[in-house]
């Protein structure tokens, strides 16, 4: 179920750090930071509910302000497997979904109550015209979270259950209380009852 809590922005407090995550991709003068900030729209995710769905068209981008996401996919007999998480100051979306209008393949799924500020399509090809460099700036953004996820796959095929876990804690503080421990085993590639034991052999 996709969540259609969507506001116009009433004004632009707390939009600031979309404008400062944009920034480290490219350049924007203060009249086209104006008219991205006109174009974005408050929405709320209640928890468990879904941002995008596999086998749809992604008409949205997210830029998470509050509130912790997953991307996933189910196998035939309903059983959810988490890729990985988002949370605050990040961007949530199926990109090649959004941007070439195919189906998406996995779905984006609040795991805590979430706020995000929205891009629609119709609005993300207006500024994409009348924002020089805009298409250039998501494409950066495009590569750098591949090249994270690639980072995070490969971590992952080199090391033990509890190096994951580890590495996971380090690069992702206070995120690890945040999730249902069977979300973040799925994502460590582990049982339920494995992340359990790291857990007390740590402590």
């Amino acid at each position: 179920m996709v969540i259609q809590g969507i506001a116009p922005c009433p004004n632009f407090a707390g939009m600031e750090p979309l404008i400062t995550y944009l920034l480290q991709f490219g350049y924007l003068t203060e009249q086209q930071i104006a008219l991205i900030k006109s174009k974005a729209q408050w929405k709320k995710l209640s928890r468990g509910t879904s941002f995008s769905e596999a086998g749809k068209v992604s008409d949205e981008i997210g830029y998470v302000t509050e509130g912790v996401c997953r991307i996933c996919y189910y196998n035939k007999g309903g059983e959810g497997f988490t890729r990985y998480f988002v949370y605050e100051d990040r961007f949530a979306a199926d990109f090649n979904s959004f941007r070439d209008e195919l189906p998406a393949s996995e779905y984006i799924e609040a795991v805590t109550d979430c706020i995000m500020l929205v891009f629609s399509k119709t609005d993300f090809n207006f500024l994409d015209k009348a924002v020089p460099g805009w298409k250039d700036i998501f494409a950066r953004i495009t590569a750098s979270v591949m090249e994270n996820k690639m980072k995070a796959a490969s971590n992952m095929l080199v090391q033990d259950a509890q190096s994951r876990y580890l590495h996971f804690i380090e690069y992702y503080p206070g995120l690890a209380n945040r999730v249902p421990q069977a979300m973040l085993a799925s994502y460590l590639g582990i049982t339920p009852s494995s992340l359990s034991r790291i857990r007390k052999s740590l402590l």
